[in-house]
């Protein structure tokens, strides 16, 4: 005889479904996509804009994610850092991760395509198209140049928050991309230098295991001066003032010393922390901007 679900239950279905969209991720997504929405505008974003454009990009975002562990879910289950997901756990299956996936991936694009506008709305599910398949179908499994070829879909957030407000594609947003396009490798390859062994055993063709990990620190370094110069192209073309030219500075200084670090004096843990500066990095370049706009 079956019981009806009880409160806790529920609750922890639900957070089973969340973990399938990877919250940490789809957060820092969605968070510079809405700096991309403010600074089209010299303006405030509209609000109808700003919450649907936010929820539509979040749902669609976390629809990819979903489909990413259901593709991926063997592999996981080989990882460390992933066995303890929902479908290699056996919490959810796989007919409940496409059904939830469509939901909220259908919600999305209803939101952009009735409150935003359709540019976006297609461009978003370029995105989830270019993550969820050829990233992770076509690229990942088949050459350690996957997080290179296929980091333009994670790149995409603030051109997609920029074209939610003015309905087109600008030179601006497209420097946008093009920080998190080149932050992508150096960010991805520190977390692979120290989890080589988890790659190895899941049987994935990563950087360190393919090329061994003195070639990916090099690797690591040269993407880093390719970052470093792509964060001063905003002060370049004029959409930036002084403000953010100090703090990138700063990150700029303190992201090439991790990376010059784990070149010449490697060790697990100084990759570690390499990894989550990073995403203090991109999160401290990307509120510089906007605030360099509105002060």
């Amino acid at each position: 005889m079956a019981f009806p679900l009880t409160l806790h239950d529920t609750a922890q279905r639900l957070r089973q479904f969340c973990a399938l969209t990877k919250p940490r991720v789809t957060m820092l997504a969605v968070f510079c996509a809405v700096i991309g929405m403010f600074l089209a505008t010299p303006d405030m974003v509209p609000w109808r804009v700003l919450f649907a454009g936010t929820a539509g990009i979040g749902l669609l975002a976390g629809a990819a994610f979903a489909i990413n562990c259901l593709i991926e879910q063997e592999i996981d289950a080989k990882m460390a850092r992933t066995r303890a997901r929902p479908l290699p756990r056996g919490e959810l299956t796989s007919l409940q991760t496409i059904i939830f996936a469509g939901l909220i991936g259908g919600a999305g694009m209803f939101l952009l395509y009735r409150y935003v506008n359709a540019l976006t709305m297609w461009l978003t599910f370029g995105t989830f198209v270019g993550y969820a398949v050829i990233y992770t179908v076509l690229l990942k499994p088949a050459t350690p140049q996957n997080i290179v070829i296929g980091g333009l879909s994670g790149a995409m957030p603030p051109l997609l928050g920029w074209t939610a407000v003015t309905g087109d594609v600008a030179p601006e947003a497209l420097l946008l991309v093009l920080i998190i396009y080149a932050w992508t490798p150096p960010h991805f390859w520190a977390l692979a230098l120290y989890r080589t062994e988890d790659f190895t055993r899941a049987g994935l063709p990563m950087l360190p295991v393919t090329h061994g990990q003195k070639f990916t620190r090099l690797q690591v370094l040269l993407y880093t001066v390719i970052l470093i110069a792509s964060t001063f192209l905003p002060f370049a073309y004029g959409m930036s003032g002084w403000i953010y030219l100090a703090a990138t500075c700063v990150l700029d200084g303190m992201f090439l010393y991790y990376a010059l670090r784990i070149y010449v004096a490697y060790s697990d843990r100084l990759a570690q922390q390499m990894f989550r500066f990073s995403v203090v990095y991109l999160a401290g370049l990307f509120t510089a901007l906007l605030l360099d706009h509105y002060v």
